[in-house]
């Protein structure tokens, strides 16, 4: 088995967007230069705010869009510069778990029917043979055998994720990317929903790209951790490194925002100050210097690139002479 199912190289993303009928388009820079490494098994969580690019980087994992510029090289393959024939092949080792289960099932389709469409496609199984696929893959995420008749509107918002999950794993994919898909289950139910997660990764080593704002969710799956702002990653690494000593003033804020039954686990509140600046017009040099505590003049003008320090990449100027200690 290889050792990298995925390999990213400064993925790329922008959008022109129409400013009105007589100003020029602006480019708006969803993506700006990502990189990473996935193994099998292993799942990377990428986390940050709204608008930092994480659903972005889904639709260029998953070959949603292309990218406009840097390499995306799955098994072997750049699929960022594949033909048509080539994207259809890779498209099967990637599959996709969504936020809303009910809005990514067909409402007026059985389940059996919706879990067996991409062994239709994909396959050349008969129909018994494809049933049979179904009903084990649903009795592995948890449904009952008379659920496979049933319709959408009859499960609960539980069950529709597990059928989600039931259908990207349908293929047995390389990889799953998964986009905020516990956010909107009911906390009694979330735990249950990830830990099916982590059980059918050690059954099929599926590696998983794992998109969340929430990072208690994440300490629970992530072996990696990559944290981004306006379109970059700021500091990434794996998990316990960063959890346990986050070094990017971005990345201590987002933490010490995290909530904690745990009062020895409770830290000083980090505020970040202002809003997330618009991708249309970037900040000069660090995108977080208007709102970190620590910018310089050096901040304002340049921007810092990723560097090995302490066991992770880190994307700062002075994050050597930044306290580290947030209890």
């Amino acid at each position: 088995m290889s050792a990298v199912v995925l390999q990213a190289q400064d993925l790329t993303r922008h959008y022109e967007v129409s400013q009105g009928l007589f100003k020029p388009k602006a480019h708006v820079k969803a993506l700006n230069g990502v990189s990473f490494s996935l193994s099998p098994g292993k799942t990377l969580a990428v986390v940050g705010e709204s608008g930092c690019g994480k659903s972005t980087l889904a639709r260029q994992l998953t070959l949603i869009e292309p990218p406009s510029a840097g390499s995306l090289i799955l098994d072997g393959t750049d699929i960022a510069h594949a033909d048509k024939a080539q994207l259809k092949a890779m498209r099967r080792k990637v599959q996709m778990v969504f936020q809303n289960p009910y809005a990514s099932l067909n409402p007026r389709q059985k389940i059996g029917d919706q879990l067996g469409e991409p062994l239709a496609i994909n396959s050349d199984l008969t129909k018994a043979e494809r049933e049979e696929k179904v009903r084990a893959m649903m009795t592995r995420v948890g449904l009952r055998p008379e659920h496979y008749y049933r319709y959408p509107h009859m499960f609960s918002g539980g069950q529709r994720q597990r059928i989600a999950i039931a259908r990207a794993m349908m293929l047995q994919p390389k990889i799953v990317v998964a986009d905020e898909p516990t956010s909107a289950l009911d906390v009694s139910i979330q735990a249950q929903v990830l830990n099916l997660f982590m059980d059918l990764q050690e059954e099929f080593q599926t590696a998983y790209v794992f998109i969340s704002h929430n990072l208690s969710v994440v300490e629970h799956v992530a072996d990696d951790l990559m944290v981004m702002y306006l379109g970059r990653a700021v500091e990434m690494g794996p998990k316990e490194v960063i959890y346990s000593r986050p070094m990017h003033p971005y990345t201590q804020a987002l933490l010490s925002a995290t909530p904690s039954v745990f009062a020895e686990d409770r830290s000083i509140k980090i505020k970040i100050q202002g809003e997330l600046p618009s991708p249309l017009n970037p900040p000069t040099g660090c995108a977080f210097h208007k709102r970190c505590p620590y910018a310089t003049s050096r901040c304002e003008q340049e921007t810092p690139l990723l560097r090995a320090l302490e066991g992770r990449d880190i994307a700062c100027h002075h994050v050597e002479t930044i306290p580290t200690n947030m209890a």
